[in-house]
């Protein structure tokens, strides 16, 4: 049975929601989850289910906050939740670990305790964004807000292992970020990055711009961090954004509230779609070892998400992959 470690004190709606979201997945999914934290704490919300699944606690009297600095909250908690998480995988009793906690602490752990993989100099939070039909793999979405181009030739060639034998694209299409189409459009960032993704080993299609995210042209768009999160963060507010503009207008008048009526259930599906919940967890490519990170105000579906994500992460054998691979 495959084991994942969870930072149940990670998140903004810790240690609550996270129990939720694991009690769910325990529900939904052949897998054992270890609830790493206090065990007082965690002990309290598993009393609220019933039909808890096989949900055992490990002890970790320290927590890594948001606020903390990363890596001296690493170094110095020694007995955090995401310390003692990670080194369940370093130690062989878990095969992934899932956080909502510390981006950078999580990271850092990770590092520390795991390794990076061969050939790799910067490990990249890898981000999947829905499409009308099918998804886009973006990374980094956050890990590295100064990138050198070999770091972004290495985002690369992860995000196309990933994008083929974890989301099971063939021959994934990787495109870079830029903000034409021509090899000479860009910053220097971009422009020493084109010839290195064009000789290395990858189906590269040439440059992105930012309006063909979501056409469905590419199956993997390279970035750096800082662009990346922006992305990211801007995604997020304008599916909310545009949700609310929806329901102020729909409710606006009798034959508008009646239109709601038969439309309520095809927009339901589609929020349902583009939430950041249902797609639950990024991975951190680059790492010698299988991690998640989970948005930090994610709720119990963004948990079960994050969860099944890692679930089928460690099935599909990602890590040794990207490492054989590499």
């Amino acid at each position: 049975m495959i084991r994942i470690a969870l930072d149940a004190m990670g998140g903004d709606f810790a240690p609550a929601e996270i129990v939720k979201g694991a009690v769910q997945a325990s529900r939904e999914l052949a897998a054992e989850i270890m609830l790493v934290g206090n065990p007082d704490q965690i002990g309290r919300e598993l009393k609220k289910y019933k039909d808890k699944g096989k949900l055992p606690i490990v002890s970790a009297s320290e927590v890594i906050t948001m606020n903390d600095h990363p890596v001296q909250a690493v170094k110095s908690k020694k007995d955090a939740s995401v310390n003692v998480a990670v080194a369940l995988v370093k130690d062989g009793k878990a095969d992934a670990v899932v956080s909502a906690g510390n981006t950078g602490a999580l990271m850092a752990a990770a590092l520390f305790k795991l390794g990076r993989l061969p050939g790799i100099e910067r490990p990249a939070i890898a981000t999947e964004f829905p499409l009308p039909s099918g998804k886009v793999l973006l990374l980094d979405m956050g890990a590295n807000a100064d990138c050198k181009p070999k770091h972004l030739e290495q985002f690369g060639v992860m995000g196309s292992l990933y994008a083929k034998h974890v989301m099971h694209i063939a021959n994934p299409r990787v495109g870079l970020l830029n903000i034409g189409e021509e090899k000479e459009k860009g910053n220097e960032l971009t422009r020493e990055t084109w010839p290195l993704l064009k000789q290395a080993p990858i189906n590269f299609i040439g440059n992105i711009e930012s309006k063909e995210i979501l056409q469905g042209n590419v199956d993997v768009i390279v970035c750096d961090g800082f662009t990346g999160n922006l992305i990211l963060k801007f995604g997020e507010s304008l599916g909310v954004s545009v949700f609310q503009m929806l329901k102020a207008e729909l409710s606006r008048g009798i034959l508008n509230k009646i239109g709601l009526a038969f439309l309520l259930p095809s927009l339901l599906r589609i929020r349902k779609k583009v939430t950041y919940d249902e797609y639950g967890g990024a991975p951190l490519l680059g790492i010698a070892g299988t991690v998640f990170k989970a948005h930090g105000r994610a709720k119990a579906a963004a948990i079960k998400n994050a969860i099944r994500e890692s679930v089928e992460a460690v099935s599909s054998d990602m890590a040794a992959k990207l490492k054989e691979n590499l």
